[in-house]
């Protein structure tokens, strides 16, 4: 009986559609069915996997040798076989809904580099609405490197909002941040705040470097300088004054969080 044979009815005797086999294996039902069918032949770590999951030694899968299940094992001694080459692990899931021809939902994760692409993705590589991935790609995205709309990640870059060890995006927020406004130990931006503030417009931080600097080692064209390490010696009506002397048209409600650092005490 050749492997094709063999696969099917091993497969049978489990009670296991081609679905339920591939999605055991970490293959397509199609490529199960090109199995059985002789189309093509599994990779060594499938037959690996498929000799283990039937109890049979791998020689009987892809050779016309007796099984080593069932009932030479009542008459011999159990063979204990060595395998060198382990499975890898792999693992797809694709919703049956679409939108607009994507899936609702598709995971494909594994060792290796594997790409899912969806309304929301999960994978080493993810593209969708919402991605979570290593590396992410898309609105709402998750991952050690993430790039879209909205960003969180060990190094992210959006359009929106960035969190993350590194962040780049109009609003940034991360250990080095870049944007149009800056939070974080080295931030850089048009409004910066943070340990290392550097901006265009105003920059407030331990050392601040902008056209309004505001901190305790300041540089720039209007500053004003805190004492004794201590922001509250900077009242928000000075800081109130400032902008509107410099920046009178900055949107109102920018102008508002950056006053409302300060006191409010005259």
């Amino acid at each position: 009986m050749d492997f094709a044979n063999k696969l099917q009815r091993y497969r049978k005797q489990k009670g296991m559609s081609q679905e339920n086999l591939a999605e055991v294996i970490g293959v397509s039902r199609q490529a199960v069915s090109k199995w059985e069918s002789g189309q093509s032949y599994p990779e060594m770590d499938k037959i690996v996997t498929l000799s283990e999951l039937f109890h049979v030694s791998i020689d009987h899968l892809v050779k016309d040798t007796p099984s080593d299940g069932g009932e030479t094992r009542q008459t011999q001694m159990p063979e204990i076989t060595h395998v060198g080459v382990r499975p890898h692990f792999h693992y797809e899931y694709k919703s049956k809904k679409t939108l607009f021809g994507v899936p609702l939902v598709h995971i494909h994760v594994g060792r290796g580099i594997y790409v899912a692409k969806g309304i929301i993705a999960i994978g080493n590589i993810s593209i969708g609405a919402v991605s979570i991935g290593i590396l992410a790609l898309g609105g709402l995205c998750l991952g050690a490197l993430a790039a879209g709309f909205i960003s969180l990640a060990a190094l992210a870059i959006a359009l929106l909002l960035a969190m993350g060890g590194t962040a780049v995006a109009a609003l940034a927020v991360g250990g080095l941040a870049l944007g149009i406004v800056a939070i974080g130990g080295l931030s850089i931006g048009m409004f910066s705040l943070g340990g290392c503030a550097i901006a265009s417009h105003i920059a407030i931080g331990g050392y601040a470097s902008g056209h309004i600097a505001i901190g305790d080692t300041v540089n720039g064209a209007c500053t004003l300088a805190i004492q004794d390490n201590d922001f509250s010696s900077i009242q928000a009506g000075q800081v109130r004054q400032l902008i509107n002397q410099e920046y009178p048209n900055l949107w109102k409600p920018l102008v508002g969080r950056v006053i409302g650092l300060f006191s409010n005490s005259n």
